[in-house]
């Protein structure tokens, strides 16, 4: 009574739905009235919580601030002196007897011309852009992080799930073997082999355990104590915001691209001004002079204007280091545009190659690992089979099942890698639907 109990539980773990595979794998242990968290929610408090976004803000105010101030005229220049002043005779060092010694106070004022501050102007305003574009890169990469995070733990979580059921039915498999052993029906390796059979579970068990606490404690490093509660949601990876036939130009929206094209900008703004500087900026002073009670003060009125006398070695040599570097920062966007495309083909072959596979996994796989440990629980219930086959039968079904739950698992994390290689709010700002790849 005790063996056909115990074989009848066994058969009822074979009723499963090949075509609800990662379904049934990914519904999450009860947790009572426990506040779950989501992968977008997990997100938004990556977000909300990353210092490194703060510092971003700063940079930017940072560049705004010296926009305002990079428009305005260079501060005035107080002048104060003491001219011609005897050094011998009787008036020696005397400031008020000889006529020509003068006290004078001056202010001199630089007209920097106002194109070259309304270039400053904009090389500032570019460092800001700047500034927004590494902001949304930092706001990706943190988005991408803790996505890989709570897929991680996710995914670890369902094979730890699977494996637990699988290892509460040995227990029944190692009460059937020792019955049965006991009354004569089988053999004492039968014992062995199902209590070996629960101890690998128990060790795979473990080993799952390490990860999903390293998993844990890299989602809490992103959303902090939110890390505790249970994951809810299955991720939906089928669409990406990318078509491999429109790359080139969707990877400009890309933070590093889009981080290149601003420096370019920069690049650009900056050999505007060398260009300007070959004009030259004048400068005027006025200053009073005061002589001794018995001569008249004095009234001074002068210009300065720089010579720039070697325009071929000074200016423009400058002019064109400044094309240089532009040149430079094109030729580094154009780089790095044809790594990442390259890059993101890639993935997208991976993850289509991922959605074909988890396809066959449902419909041919899983299936007919079920269909090998029935036919060996249905061999054995008949007594035309031993034990060992159906503990091989099932060692093949969870190695499957684990096997499907992994593959889900790349390829969930390659959707991350590519749903957040820009921000997730600039998909709905550029109105654009995804991609979407359907499994076969």
């Amino acid at each position: 009574m005790l063996i056909a109990n115990c074989v009848h539980r066994l058969h009822a773990l074979k009723t499963f739905s090949a075509g609800a595979l990662l379904a049934l794998l990914a519904v999450a242990p009860a947790v009572g009235a426990q506040a779950t968290l989501s992968l977008a929610e997990a997100q938004r408090l990556a977000v909300a919580r990353s210092q490194q976004l703060v510092a971003q803000d700063s940079m930017i105010a940072s560049a705004r601030e010296m926009a305002v101030a990079a428009g305005q005229l260079p501060d005035p220049v107080l002048k104060l002196g003491v001219d011609n002043v005897p050094v011998n005779g009787a008036d020696r060092l005397s400031i008020g007897t000889d006529f020509m010694t003068m006290r004078r106070v001056g202010v001199m004022q630089e007209f920097t011309r106002s194109d070259k501050r309304r270039l400053k102007t904009e090389r500032y305003e570019r460092e800001a852009s700047r500034a927004a574009t590494e902001k949304a890169a930092a706001t990706a990469e943190v988005q991408k992080a803790t996505a890989l995070a709570w897929l991680d733990r996710y995914y670890l979580e369902r094979m730890r799930a699977a494996v637990a059921a699988q290892a509460d039915e040995t227990k029944l498999e190692i009460e059937a073997a020792d019955g049965a052993y006991r009354a004569g029906r089988g053999s004492q390796a039968d014992v062995f082999a199902a209590r070996a059979a629960r101890a690998a579970l128990d060790d795979r068990l473990s080993e799952l355990g390490r990860r999903i606490r390293n998993a844990h404690a890299m989602l809490a490093r992103w959303v902090g104590p939110a890390a505790d509660a249970a994951l809810a949601g299955e991720p939906a990876f089928k669409a990406v915001p990318f078509s491999s036939h429109a790359l080139d130009e969707d990877l400009k929206r890309h933070p590093e691209i889009a981080m290149l094209q601003r420096q370019v900008e920069v690049a650009e703004t900056e050999t505007l001004i060398a260009k300007a500087n070959k004009q030259t900026d004048w400068s005027v002073e006025v200053a009073y002079q005061e002589r001794g009670p018995a001569y008249s003060n004095m009234m001074s009125i002068g210009v300065a204007i720089p010579l720039q006398w070697d325009q071929k070695n000074r200016q423009d040599r400058e002019v064109a280091a400044k094309l240089a570097l532009t040149e430079r920062a094109r030729a580094q966007q154009d780089e790095a545009l044809r790594n990442h495309v390259a890059e993101v083909r890639s993935m997208l072959n991976e993850w289509e190659s991922g959605l074909e596979r988890i396809a066959r996994y449902e419909r041919e796989i899983v299936p007919l690992a079920q269909d090998r440990a029935q036919a060996a629980l249905s061999a054995y219930r008949g007594g035309k089979g031993d034990l060992n086959a159906v503990l091989a039968a099932r060692k093949n079904e969870i190695e499957i099942r684990t096997q499907a739950l992994q593959l889900a698992m790349d390829t969930a994390r390659t959707w991350a890698q590519l749903n957040f290689l820009v921000p997730a709010e600039d998909h709905a700002a550029h109105g654009e639907p995804a991609v979407t790849k359907e499994a076969p």
